[in-house]
């Protein structure tokens, strides 16, 4: 009850630091997809670039998000701002799953489907939008939906470097040695978690069904 009593009555910063929270979320995932669906699209159609872009984005995902942050410090223009810094080190967080789901849905299609479409004429371009990805799209967004729950939780470890969210709250709190101002960080960002798990959840099941 201390909990809720505490975000109650700063009501105010809660929705201010969410909505920040949403922000680099947001911008993150949308930046990883219009990067990580045509790079997955290129190395399922052109499968020697598959190890090597894979391998970039996996050796990615085991740097830790501190250290990362801490490479991209020095980098020009991008260490001016920390929200910029924490979009682009949450956008290569989320480039592995979108990239591989990309790449593992197009390579799933039935072949049979492929040959079938180019018996009726279709170009490479007409396939690739009339037949592979909306065969693919409940893939490719399971790799959405993994991205964005991953980017949530790695947001929180923005507020490090000063870039704002709900994170501000949990380190607030481990300064303070306060589990209330802990909980009003870390309940939210749960939620947003567990929001966008089965929102994203309930699109890819529609999708997949039509």
């Amino acid at each position: 009850m201390n909990v809720v009593r505490f975000i109650l009555q700063n009501h105010a910063q809660v929705l201010e630091l969410t909505l920040e929270h949403l922000w680099l979320v947001g911008f993150s995932t949308l930046l990883a997809v219009l990067v990580g669906v045509p790079l997955g699209i290129v190395i399922s159609h052109r499968t020697s670039f598959s190890k090597p872009v894979l391998a970039s984005a996996n050796i990615i995902q085991t740097i830790p998000s501190l250290a990362l942050f801490g490479f991209l410090l020095p980098v020009p223009w991008l260490g001016e701002r920390s929200d910029r810094l924490a979009i682009l080190a949450l956008t290569l967080y989320a480039l592995l799953p979108i990239i591989r789901n990309t790449y593992t849905g197009i390579r799933s299609v039935d072949p049979a489907v492929v040959e079938a479409g180019r018996g009726m004429g279709l170009t490479d371009s007409q396939l690739l939008f009339q037949v592979e990805l909306p065969l693919a799209v409940s893939v490719i967004l399971s790799g959405v939906r993994v991205a964005i729950v991953i980017s949530v939780g790695l947001a929180t470890i923005a507020a490090a470097i000063g870039a704002g969210g709900l994170g501000e709250f949990i380190f607030r709190g481990l300064a303070m040695v306060d589990n209330r101002v802990i909980f009003a960080g870390a309940i939210p960002a749960a939620i947003l978690a567990l929001a966008a798990d089965l929102g994203v959840g309930w699109l890819e099941k529609r999708l997949h069904a039509r």
